[in-house]
């Protein structure tokens, strides 16, 4: 019975994928063809899947691109670039599509030690971290072994010294772990799209309008009340903006 189940899970499998397969070869002919809303229904059917990866975020994100779709065109491309974010079209693409927003956000520069520490710590994903910091463990135990075992006086020193060293790596790599970890959990971005959107400075529509914002805007949400969030600009501007008219990443 047990078999059966396998096989039936894998043929499920593998149907959906080749009928995934299909609808994103669909989806790339009516694009070159440049019937983009009709590739955009094509596309919108394989994430209904729950089948997600760059190039369709990115196909996906053209097509909007093409119909001046400015802040689905924006979304899609964000949601390629987490999954590949060093890729070069994605971010070439993208430049292009934020050039249609209307709002002009400066990016407030950090400076110093905190600028050092985030560039650092971005360097590798919290995994990558993570495994860093085990295998400059392993390494530790091993050196530790080799210097208990060693006859050899210059042999001891150096496997000391190499110990010590691989110790304080590994430390190094799991505090940029944690350090990535909470910047990730805190990261939480999301993207406007209304066309107009009244930023009010308390979460109900009696307070004063703190400024507006139009679609394709990129938000970072800092909190949640009822049916409003609480937002940050890159300008380090905040307010309060209804769940409506915003998508989060």
């Amino acid at each position: 019975m047990k078999k059966i189940l396998v096989i039936i899970t894998v043929l499920v499998s593998s149907f959906g994928f080749s009928q995934n397969e299909a609808l994103f070869d669909q989806g790339n002919t009516l694009y070159n063809e440049g019937k983009y809303a009709e590739a955009i229904e094509k596309y919108d059917a394989i994430l209904k899947s729950d089948k997600h990866s760059a190039e369709l975020y990115f196909n996906l994100a053209n097509a909007h691109y093409k119909l001046n779709n400015v802040a689905p065109s924006i979304y899609y491309y964000e949601k390629a670039l987490q999954l590949s974010p060093n890729d070069k079209d994605i971010k070439n693409n993208m430049a292009f599509a934020k050039n249609m927003t209307i709002d002009a956000i400066d990016v407030m520069p950090e400076v110093g030690f905190s600028r050092l520490m985030k560039s650092a710590t971005n360097t590798f994903s919290y995994d990558n971290w993570a495994y860093l910091s085990v295998v400059g463990i392993i390494l530790f135990v091993v050196l530790c072994i080799v210097y208990y075992f060693s006859q050899s006086t210059g042999k001891k020193r150096i496997t000391f010294v190499s110990s010590l060293l691989f110790l304080v790596l590994s430390l190094v790599a799991l505090a940029f772990a944690f350090h990535k970890f909470e910047i990730d959990k805190n990261n939480k971005p999301a993207i406007v799209f209304a066309q107009e959107s009244q930023v009010k400075s308390e979460p109900n529509l009696r307070s004063e309008e703190a400024f507006k914002l139009h679609e394709g805007t990129k938000v970072q949400i800092l909190d949640t009340v009822n049916d409003w969030k609480k937002i940050k600009l890159s300008d380090g501007k905040q307010g309060w903006i209804q769940n409506k008219d915003i998508k989060e990443l």
